[in-house]
């Protein structure tokens, strides 16, 4: 879930660059946010369990 979720990020934050004139913050702020989300879930790996 963390993976699609950072790869969506991620994508958003390439469609921000090329497609739209978004503040610059705005957009690594969502890089970042979309790369922790895809290690987070590579560390967690499938230990999590869902509630």
């Amino acid at each position: 879930m963390l993976a699609i979720i950072g790869a969506i990020v991620i994508i958003a934050w390439l469609l921000g660059i090329t497609a739209f004139h978004v503040t610059a913050g705005v957009i690594h702020a969502a890089l970042v946010v979309g790369i922790i989300l895809v290690v987070m879930h590579f560390l967690t790996g499938r230990n999590r369990t869902v509630v």
